[in-house]
């Protein structure tokens, strides 16, 4: 297929370690927190940049919304030599005791049958959907050592923001899953894929289940400071 088509940076642009996101104000966000950040891509709406945490080089990057957009973004970081990325996104709690801006650390995520990058990938297979086990441990003891709460559970998929009902969240809830995101699954799958490590950090923007309205991304900018503190101070462990 050749080099990356949507991210054009060069392999020495881009950092072993990435935290991605879906939206690119948060590229902006995140990146304030490293030294000297530098965009090294701004192509088709994905932008990334790079720096340094602490003398670690870390590359922020954007991989928009769903599956498939996420998936192109994963295999060309891959392309490119990231070796563990580290996604820092929203997501919609299923339980009826989680409030806006409570962090979820998943250890697996869910899809379903239909999911349409991952039924591509490996059709009529279910690929193994978990965060590589250093990345997981690295991101609780963080979070711990930093004194922030967090929930660890299951995540589930889904293709459709917009067909997520109440019913369809407690028909996740029946099986396991505590909150509902898009690009979990494409992630952990695609890691498996292509060797690479994988791992998240999620933000509460919602109740699903008691349908409380979406925050607005301003309202939650402590919680992702929150997060990605917590990520790069991990990214140290890894």
């Amino acid at each position: 297929m050749g080099g990356p088509y949507h991210i054009l940076a060069k392999p020495e642009d881009i950092a072993d370690k990435v935290i991605v996101v879906g939206d690119p104000a948060r590229v902006e966000q995140v990146s304030k927190l490293l030294k000297d950040p530098r965009p090294v891509n701004l192509h088709r709406g994905f932008p990334v940049y790079t720096g340094t945490y602490d003398g670690l080089s870390v590359s922020v990057a954007c991989h928009g919304i769903g599956g498939p957009s996420s998936a192109i973004v994963f295999e060309e970081l891959r392309m490119l030599g990231a070796e563990i990325m580290v996604r820092l996104g929203t997501a919609g709690g299923l339980l009826p005791e989680m409030e806006t801006g409570e962090l979820v650390i998943p250890d697996s995520a869910a899809c379903s049958s239909t999911y349409g990058v991952l039924a591509t990938y490996a059709p009529g297979v279910h690929l193994p959907l978990a965060p590589n086990y250093e990345v997981i441990e690295a991101l609780v003891q963080e979070a711990r050592k930093q004194g922030v709460g967090f929930r660890i559970g299951a995540v589930i998929s889904n293709d459709a923001f917009y067909a997520e009902s109440k019913e369809f969240a407690q028909e996740w809830r029946k099986r396991g899953a505590i909150a509902i995101e898009m690009e979990c699954a494409a992630l952990f799958g695609v890691a498996r894929i292509r060797g690479f490590k994988s791992g998240a950090v999620l933000i509460l923007s919602n109740n699903v289940v008691r349908e409380t309205p979406i925050v607005t991304a301003e309202k939650l900018q402590e919680s992702v400071e929150k997060a990605a503190k917590i990520i790069l101070e991990a990214f140290k462990r890894m």
